[in-house]
């Protein structure tokens, strides 16, 4: 197919098709996250399944870490601009685990969610020196960081 054929589709020419690109490459991922968590019982399984899950799906993506690489002042603006609905759909995501959950005093539902949604998208990008294909480390990560302070009775060590 010729470029003036794709464009024709894309009236908006590079920065429509960019944009449909980024949101269809969004719903096949949260599709697949989905597929992957939503029989986890608890929310401590839901974060040590989820986190190595699309850590591995975003470092894995030919075409994503192409691009990054290449022309990163074209896809990262997309990418933070985008983050506010990624964020919601995470944390809808989380809101039903969480209900399950006693948190610690003073800690509000959904300001829990927005955390673990932040904390979440942060780690999956930029894990640091958090090796997250171990899973002994993404244990600590998520009992000992994540949830020590948002659930009122520490979830024992793996």
């Amino acid at each position: 197919m010729s470029r003036a054929s794709v464009y024709r589709h894309f009236p908006g020419g590079r920065d429509e098709l960019l944009a449909e690109t980024i949101s269809w490459e969004e719903l096949r991922f949260f599709g697949r996250l989905y597929d992957e968590l939503h029989d986890a019982p608890t929310l401590v399984e839901v974060l040590e399944r989820g986190l190595p899950f699309a850590h591995k799906a975003i470092v894995g993506h030919e075409v994503l870490q192409r691009v990054l690489q290449t022309e990163p002042g074209l896809l990262l603006p997309k990418l933070t601009v985008d983050v506010t609905r990624v964020t919601a759909l995470i944390k809808a995501f989380l809101v039903p685990y969480l209900e399950r959950e006693k948190l610690s005093e003073g800690v509000e539902l959904h300001e829990a969610a927005d955390f673990l949604a932040r904390m979440v998208l942060s780690y999956i990008t930029s894990p640091g020196s958090w090796d997250l294909d171990d899973p002994a480390q993404v244990a600590t990560l998520v009992r000992g960081e994540l949830l020590a302070g948002v659930l009122s009775t520490p979830v024992a060590p793996a």
